[in-house]
């Protein structure tokens, strides 16, 4: 006859846990939210861990494989509870988590495919610039539609693409944009804000603009923006953080902009809003 080895009536915390497949620091966890019952200490001062112990901790990590929580398996545990309400809410929880996969595979795929920090924005934006030649788009430009999306959303980030595909397109309309970047960026904290080279500037930012919505409307890319519009689907919202408004990403988003570029802004922005009142 094989000998047999008779099994402990109680275990030391360790083997607990190597049984169960966790650790002692997640079983002394258990017991200091009350999900596991703490077992009497032995004449050495440590747990001793019997059949019903064992039993509770498997189960436990049973829950917890599905993705029950903490809190919930005392709910689950406490007979005198409804746990459907507990189930609903995981299946919730897993639906969420699900779509959270889906999107971060169709993410990945995207990056994949374009092969560029471009594939990381939402496929709306991806799919009106995907077609630019290489070296089209500056680091600059993906900056750009990258706070746009984060500020305006997917949708946002989309229209303003059409700047940047008419840009590629014209390579006059790309060096002037080049030089009046060059120039702002001169508009360092050595020049007055009152300096006239900031209102010349704020002229120049201005015809710039007409000139690319000129270009924008010749190439029927307004066409393609209505058409956005009409297809946008309010899901595709949730590929991205809960948006801000334009005044609370101002207070968030650092620029490192001295008050004569602040200015050259201010006055652009009242020249393109004289020119919307005009237009109307």
């Amino acid at each position: 006859m094989y000998p047999s080895a008779a099994p402990p009536r109680q275990v030391k915390i360790g083997d607990a846990a190597a049984f169960a497949g966790t650790t002692p620091r997640a079983i002394r966890h258990y017991h200091e939210i009350g999900l596991l019952p703490e077992p009497e200490r032995g004449g050495d001062g440590r747990r001793r861990y019997g059949y019903d112990d064992m039993i509770r901790l498997l189960w436990i990590r049973k829950m917890a494989g599905v993705g029950i929580s903490l809190d919930d398996m005392r709910a689950a545990f406490d007979e005198g509870r409804d746990v459907e309400e507990t189930l609903c809410r995981l299946e919730e929880t897993l639906a969420a988590r699900e779509a959270d996969i889906k999107r971060q595979r169709a993410a990945v795929q995207r990056l994949r495919t374009v092969g560029s920090p471009m594939g990381l924005l939402s496929e709306l934006v991806t799919d009106r610039i995907s077609h630019l030649p290489p070296g089209a788009l500056r680091p600059s430009d993906l900056e750009a539609l990258l706070v746009t999306e984060r500020i305006f959303g997917p949708l946002g980030a989309a229209l303003q693409a059409s700047v940047f595909i008419v840009l590629a397109a014209h390579s006059d309309l790309r060096a002037e944009a080049d030089r009046l970047d060059a120039a702002d960026t001169a508009l360092d904290d050595s020049v007055d804000p009152d300096d006239p080279r900031v209102e010349e500037l704020a002229e120049q930012h201005c015809a710039l603009h007409r000139a690319l919505h000129q270009a924008i409307e010749a190439a029927g890319l307004h066409a393609a923006e209505e058409k956005l519009f009409e297809t946008y689907d309010a899901d595709l919202k949730g590929e991205e953080d809960a948006q801000m408004s334009a005044f609370e990403a101002v207070a968030k988003m650092p620029y490192d902009f001295s008050p004569a570029r602040m200015r050259c802004m201010e006055l652009t922005a009242q020249l393109l809003g004289q020119d919307l009142s005009t237009d109307s």
